[in-house]
């Protein structure tokens, strides 16, 4: 076991135990998330990073409920305490929580895999698997992973089919435990979709996809609407920014949504704020008024 692992697992056994009381506790709340009374509808959903960061397993429930978000993605390390330390019963307790306020959960993870040292390169697969049958455990959708950069003194392509092999290899695994492998569009020199797909055809997996990650790099090359159709069929997850941000193609992107058939969530990953119900109330208006107006 690595220097860096041994950190991380003393930070999570701290932070689990500073959690177990939330994460356990009897408060649920069972206010039902709704889409509008259109099931057809794109689902709006919440990033944990950063708004939640601070957020306990009572609090997310709580906003996500009030303010009708469909769907939480929780990132791992931040203060839930969503993590491997958890015990069987607390497992089961925090997927009793969110399935009794009719929440669906995915998890995101740090995970990447553009590492040149094999023995990192390793246990990131290795971690990916560990918090993948944590996710299987808490009846998460999917899992969201990174490429993460270009290595300087690496071949490009090297590293590309380096990460696609490691997509594959998990890929595989989740797909055993029910569980999708989602790499995002992120990244120093790997957000963008083309080589996204590259590393997908270097997996040589069907059960490799895609989070989207509303990067401005998604105009570029053949275009917005190239690039998406070039992945569009392994696209399971979506991160949105700021919806007023009119330099990123939203009105569009959710048109080739709903054509397309997508079925996943739309996850807001904003910055924190001192009004998080305003602000996710607004954030919602203006994801459904962007929809009504297709």
């Amino acid at each position: 076991m690595t220097n860096r692992t041994r950190i991380h697992r003393r930070q999570l056994l701290a932070s689990a135990a500073a959690s177990t009381v939330a994460l356990t506790g009897s408060a649920t709340l069972s206010a039902q998330p709704s889409s509008g009374g259109n099931d057809r509808a794109l689902k709006l959903g919440l990033m944990s990073y950063n708004l939640a960061k601070g957020w306990d397993i009572d609090t997310i429930i709580k906003n996500c409920t009030e303010t009708k978000f469909e769907h939480i993605e929780l990132r791992t390390t931040h203060a839930h305490g969503v993590e491997v330390t958890l015990s069987r019963a607390q497992r089961q307790a925090v997927r009793k929580r969110f399935e009794d306020a009719g929440l669906k959960i995915s998890l995101a993870s740090a995970f990447s895999y553009h590492h040149p040292d094999p023995a990192e390169l390793r246990e990131h697969i290795e971690d990916t698997k560990e918090y993948t049958l944590l996710a299987r455990d808490l009846g998460a959708l999917g899992i969201r992973v990174f490429p993460n950069a270009i290595p300087a003194g690496v071949p490009e392509e090297q590293t590309l089919e380096q990460i696609g092999k490691a997509l594959g290899e998990v890929g595989e695994f989740g797909h055993d435990h029910g569980v999708e492998i989602r790499v995002c569009v992120h990244g120093r020199g790997t957000n963008i979709v083309g080589k996204i797909k590259k590393m997908i055809d270097y997996s040589e997996s069907p059960h490799v996809y895609i989070n989207w990650n509303c990067d401005h790099n998604d105009t570029k090359g053949p275009g917005f609407e190239a690039n998406f159709n070039s992945v569009k069929d392994r696209i399971r997850n979506i991160h949105m920014h700021e919806l007023w941000d009119e330099q990123y193609p939203y009105r569009k992107f959710f048109r080739l949504l709903k054509q397309a058939g997508y079925q996943g969530y739309c996850d807001a990953e904003i910055p924190a704020s001192c009004e998080p119900i305003r602000l996710m109330k607004y954030y919602r208006a203006l994801f459904l008024a962007y929809q009504n107006a297709l």
